[in-house]
């Protein structure tokens, strides 16, 4: 694919990895800028769009909001921008996945205990159905 000439949503989602749906959804939101049109309509998409798109795709997989990759496409795209707001910006994500992390620790542990409990045989007493209707998983 010649990213040196304009190509359509199909096979920029397909360049940039990403659904031809997202792609529009990011548009909606402010993510990426409108692209240019043909004279019938149709989206046009450069390679500028493009890396807009990967960068997006690539923040995602690191799990931060589409709030935040707002503010980093936002200092990505500031050429005076100071690394300390993105630093920052990447910490505070940090702090959220540890805390996401301990949550999804605790509810394991808890799973745990309440399948430990569970006999596991062919009486209707289970300790899981007791353990989920006490509201013991918190």
């Amino acid at each position: 694919m010649n990213l040196q000439s304009p190509i359509n949503i199909g096979q920029a989602a397909a360049a940039a990895g990403v659904s031809a749906k997202t792609l529009r959804h990011y548009e909606r939101i402010g993510l990426l800028p409108a692209p240019s049109r043909t004279e019938s309509g149709y989206r046009q998409y450069s390679a500028h769009e493009i890396s807009v798109l990967r960068f997006v795709r690539r923040a995602r997989r690191l799990g931060f909001s589409l709030e935040q990759i707002g503010e980093l496409v936002g200092l990505w795209r500031d050429p005076h921008r100071a690394s300390r707001e993105v630093r920052t910006l990447a910490l505070q994500h940090i702090d959220e996945l540890e805390s996401q992390i301990a949550e999804r620790v605790a509810m394991k542990d808890a799973l745990e205990r309440m399948a430990a409990a569970c006999h596991g045989d062919d009486s209707p007493h289970c300790a899981i159905i007791d353990g989920l209707a006490a509201g013991e998983p918190s």
